[in-house]
């Protein structure tokens, strides 16, 4: 996955059932998916590199899309986030690969950050 600073990197979507959300999207699209656990699926040949997150347990709600943008460095995003007057809706945590954050715009709408495991 090619990483640019502060960019668009990932699309995250809730996940309810990875059995049938993995046999639609391989059947109808040709996407191809790793297991992150019981409850994480991520996808590629989609044009661009994205996962399905059941982790959080919360019912599909509209539109239900988070997407990631990759920062170098998380926590000088998150202080610019922060400057800017986002809203900080998930403080950065660990996960496979990385670290990162959520947060809130303007508008409400959720977006997160990450950045490589080491950083």
């Amino acid at each position: 996955m090619t990483k640019a600073d502060k960019t668009i990197n990932y699309i995250e979507f809730p996940l309810v059932d990875a059995a049938r959300t993995k046999t639609f999207y391989e059947t109808v699209f040709g996407w191809r998916f790793q297991d992150w656990g019981d409850s994480y699926i991520s996808f590629s040949d989609a044009g661009v590199e994205g996962g399905f997150n059941g982790e959080s347990g919360v019912p599909v709600t509209s539109p239900g899309v988070l997407v990631v943008l990759y920062a170098v460095d998380l926590e000088k995003t998150l202080a610019a986030v922060k400057d800017a007057g986002g809203n900080i809706i998930k403080k950065p945590y660990d996960f496979p690969g990385g670290r990162r954050f959520h947060f809130a715009d303007p508008n409400g709408n959720e977006l997160g950050v990450w950045t490589d495991t080491g950083r």
